[in-house]
């Protein structure tokens, strides 16, 4: 019993260790460096690593969990009941831009984001929000899914990811698919109105 305290503790440490070396490894390198290199950072062996985090989507969830939970949050507070396709917008820009700060993340946004982390639950339960609350009001169409979101992010932030920031290049991509999800008979925004004409 007395042998439980240290191990959880060290747990503890050991868990801090590996997503502080992840967060520099990703940071460094991108998403796809395998993980034996990132347990060499955090001076652990990589059964532990794997023990806490038995896929590369879970240690990416892991790592990324406090900034998804704080771009989920900005999203909510910006939506202060401004036009629904507009909040959308918003959301899938910002999207895109979180998902390009690890490179090559943008593959595995989609299984990332089912991994369960705060952040995770966090970013997929405003995107749902969202796309509901355009649905709601008619500018976006019903047969329209948030998995849907989540493919048009991750091939905006594939086709985008080695460009710098800010970028009009995904403000174009962005544009160009809600153009396409938005309902033709309550297209709200001017910007989809001018490129009628």
């Amino acid at each position: 019993m007395s042998d439980q305290v240290p191990l959880r503790s060290d747990a503890r440490r050991n868990r801090e260790r590996i997503l502080a070396a992840a967060e520099d490894v990703f940071l460094e390198r991108g998403a796809n460096v395998t993980l034996d290199d990132v347990a060499k950072r955090a001076g652990v062996g990589i059964g532990t690593l794997y023990r806490r985090f038995p896929t590369r989507e879970e240690l990416l969830a892991a790592t990324y969990s406090a900034r998804f939970v704080a771009f989920a949050a900005s999203s909510r507070d910006a939506d202060t009941g401004q036009d629904p396709l507009r909040a959308l917008r918003s959301y899938l820009e910002q999207l895109v831009e979180h998902t390009n700060v690890y490179r090559g993340l943008a593959a595995l946004l989609g299984t990332v984001l089912q991994v369960g982390t705060p952040g995770c639950i966090a970013t997929s339960a405003e995107g749902r929000r969202l796309l509901a609350n355009g649905q709601a009001a008619g500018v976006v169409r019903v047969d329209i899914s948030f998995d849907d979101i989540v493919c048009v992010a991750t091939a905006i932030s594939l086709a985008t990811e080695r460009e710098a920031s800010p970028n009009p290049h995904i403000v174009h991509l962005v544009d160009v698919f809600l153009n396409g999800i938005a309902s033709r008979l309550n297209l709200s925004d001017d910007r989809f109105h001018a490129q009628q004409q």
